[in-house]
């Protein structure tokens, strides 16, 4: 029997519903649907109904012209966005998100999930999630959008029975008059007037010392030139999607003085020749997003035609994002996964085109640096280090939060001098010195200079600068199973190494015993084989552990 050959009349799959076409239409408000703003268009799906069905994702699909396997994969690869099948039940009206990463557990956050999941009815979901960058007011808990600091069971069902879910503006924030009237956005003005020429900004940024503070720590001006340096069209992305647990200052800055970070952004795409930049923004930060908004919009009326275009991006729940060619697929509506090097992303980064990939407190002191001077930057400082920092102090201190100290500060100093020292019956035990993939070291090991390259030789790096400090009344080795359970979660699962040996490692660290063959090969493996720094530092943890707290694993 002959195969029939005749062209199918009708498409293979599920048939779009016409009725959700249309309202998704409506939902979406734009003349036309553009393939890299398929995140945005599920946000505002989540947004309104709550989760993105089936019907949801096929309509979407047509209106895009996509596959709505493609659809489904980017929807399903991002934790906040609720997938849900025509056979499923929906998930509750309202959801409350409880951090359980390394300060919340230190603080309680166990405690709390069961209290909220006894006081709570069907119609509040009680979700588990990764750090929502608050640790300083650990334990917290996000009520809709609405953040709870401190929480316990009485304040958060006070929330959820008022119905307070958004996250409301702080009063902290500079306006435009008030950052105007000290000096704000005339150096900006400068640089558009030709009072001053990119060169000699650049050459600022490079005789201050300024490095990327977003982790990786490479120096801000040799990136500008190196940009500059290839054919326009150049783009920037800024990385504001800070999910490092332990991590917090780019919202403390944001919500304090925007203006500074955007004045800043504007002198990057004016020195490197750049028409067109895209901020991104982790989804767990919804104020910061509307601070940001009306700070742009405020600015754009001040200058008018001699700004890029600026575009604000929301992330969705995905610390992968915070890797800088993860990010920028994300920005191109894809899952985040990070590609393969080289090329790099200063040469064909977003869209294909030279990116100047940039944090956002990097940009954040470039007016700063420019207008005081390289050696006003450079001659702050300790232990032979040069440049300030903004720490991220969280844990058993009196008083967590950004602190604006010299670079090369000592953990001893930094909590004598800043934090108002320990807490109370409490007595330093250890330190993450850079977040949960930075490693852990021994009180022994306290008066170290905090900064880059400094404590490598250690097993250990500073990163953003998040530091988690614990105490006699901690275990080491629970805070790194913590934060390998945070990895495992995190992966994105592109590569084998990480995926496998983020998940096998929770396993043969939740035994009483800890294999140290096993661990050691499998750390090995993933340092050696992961595509990015999340795999390739996901085992420092274990290896400190090992090394400095040993007694507790074996």
């Amino acid at each position: 029997m002959k195969r029939d050959k005749r062209r199918r009349i009708a498409a293979k799959g599920r048939a779009v519903n016409t009725a959700i076409r249309e309202e998704l239409v409506a939902l979406i408000d734009e003349p036309d649907f553009k393939r890299d703003r398929l995140i945005e268009y599920l946000h505002k799906i989540q947004d309104k109904y709550g989760h993105i069905s089936d019907g949801h994702i096929v309509a979407l699909a047509d209106l895009m012209r996509l596959a709505s396997t493609e659809v489904y994969e980017v929807a399903t690869f991002y934790h906040h966005f609720d997938v849900v099948k025509d056979n499923e039940p929906k998930p509750p009206i309202l959801t409350v998100r409880v951090c359980d990463s390394v300060t919340c557990e230190m603080f309680g956050a166990e405690k709390l999930i069961t209290e909220l999941e006894a006081a709570t009815d069907s119609n509040v979901r009680i979700q588990r999630v990764p750090c929502v960058g608050r640790c300083e007011t650990a334990p917290v808990a996000v009520v809709g959008k609405n953040p709870v600091l401190n929480a316990d069971q009485a304040k958060v069902v006070s929330l959820v029975e008022k119905k307070e879910i958004n996250d409301p503006i702080p009063d902290t924030v500079t306006d435009l008059i008030t950052y105007q009237s000290a000096g704000g956005y005339k150096l900006l003005k400068d640089c558009y007037s030709g009072q001053i020429t990119a060169d000699e900004v650049i050459s600022q940024l490079e005789n201050a010392g300024l490095r990327g503070l977003g982790g990786a720590g490479f120096p801000a001006g040799r990136k500008w030139r190196i940009v500059s340096g290839f054919d326009a069209p150049r783009l920037l992305a800024v990385n504001i999607d800070e999910g490092e647990p332990g991590t917090f200052k780019d919202r403390y800055y944001l919500e304090r003085d925007p203006h500074r970070f955007i004045e800043g952004m504007l002198i990057a795409c004016w020195a490197v020749g750049i028409n067109k930049a895209y901020v991104y923004i982790r989804d767990e930060y919804p104020a910061c997003m509307d601070i940001l908004r009306e700070a742009i919009a405020d600015v754009e009326l001040v200058f008018k035609k001699n700004l890029p275009e600026i575009e604000l991006r929301r992330g969705a729940g995905a610390y992968i994002c915070g890797e800088e060619s993860a990010m920028i697929e994300s920005i191109e509506g894809k899952r985040g996964m990070p590609r393969l090097r080289p090329p790099f992303v200063a040469e064909v980064g977003l869209f294909g085109k030279p990116t100047l990939e940039h944090n956002m407190e990097t940009l954040f002191w470039v007016r700063d640096i420019v207008e005081k001077g390289a050696d006003w930057f450079a001659s702050f400082g300790r232990n032979d280090r040069k440049g300030l920092r903004s720490y991220s102090v969280s844990g058993r201190v009196k008083n967590p939060g950004v602190h604006l100290a010299p670079a090369g500060i000592s953990l001893n100093e930094l909590i004598d001098e800043y934090c108002g020292g320990m807490l109370d019956g409490h007595q330093l035990y250890g330190y993450f010195p850079g977040g949960a993939s930075g490693g852990i070291l021994p009180a022994s090991l306290a008066d170290l200079p905090l900064d880059f390259d400094t404590l490598q030789p250690h097993g250990c790096f500073i990163g953003s600068a998040a530091v988690i400090v614990f105490s006699d009344q901690d275990k080491a080795r629970d805070l790194a199973l913590n934060a390998m359970k945070f990895f495992a979660h995190e992966s994105c699962g592109k590569c084998t190494p990480c995926r496998v040996g983020t998940s096998k490692s929770v396993q043969l660290m939740q035994a009483s015993n800890w294999d140290k063959n096993k661990l050691d090969d499998l750390s090995q493996v993933m340092v050696d084989a992961s595509i990015c720094g999340l795999g390739q530092a996901a085992p420092n943890p274990i290896q400190c552990v090992f090394k400095y707290f040993s007694e507790e694993v074996v």
